[in-house]
Order: structure tokens, then sequence, then C-alpha cells
């Protein structure tokens, strides 16, 4: 495989983990930055601190288990099955431990 279409395809892979991270960790992340009822909620530090994190994170796991696969492997298209098995498994681990932070309900 010649140099600029491996690098075409780890920027494409980079780039697909990213925006899947981040479109699952969304959802989830939407609390904090509407608020919830009357703006209680509201906590900006998902977006400046969960976020980048996130996007980096689903950019960078599935592209090193990329090019480790394709340095033993020596395919490039066989080498995505085990990135996207990461990414996959990475996008479940996130939804299943990662909760945002929400602050208690103030009673009057």
């Amino acid at each position: 495989m010649r140099e600029h279409t491996r690098g075409c395809v780890g920027l494409l892979l980079a780039s697909v983990g990213a925006t899947g991270a981040v479109l699952a960790w969304a959802p989830k992340a939407r609390i904090n930055v509407q608020g919830g009822f009357e703006g209680l909620h509201r906590e900006l530090s998902v977006l400046y601190v969960d976020l980048p994190l996130i996007a980096a994170a689903g950019a960078l796991l599935p592209t090193a288990v990329w090019l480790l696969a394709l340095r033993v492997l020596r395919r490039p298209w066989l080498a995505l099955l085990p990135a996207v098995a990461v990414l996959a498994l990475g996008v479940w681990g996130l939804l299943s431990w990662w909760t945002p932070y929400q602050p208690p309900e103030i009673v009057y």
C-alpha cells in the first residue's frame, strides 16, 4: 500500500472515531448543557473538559490499533477489523461508564 493511501485511511479512521465518540457522548451531556428544569443543572465544564478528551480518545484509540495491526498483518483492510472493534468497545465503555455530574436537587 502506498504511503499517501495509508495516511488517508488513518485520517478517515480518526475522523470517524472522533465523530462517533462525540455523537455517542452528546445525549448524556445534554442535561448539563441545557440545564434541565429552570437551568438548575447547567454545568458547562463538559464542553471544555470532557468533549476534547472524548474526541481525542475517539480519534487516537482506533488509529493506534489500526497502525499496530497494520504492522502485524501487513494488509490495511484486514487491519481495519480490530480498529473498528476497539472503536465499538470504546463507545460501549463510554456509554456504560461515563455519567455527567449532576448537582443535587434544591429543596425549598
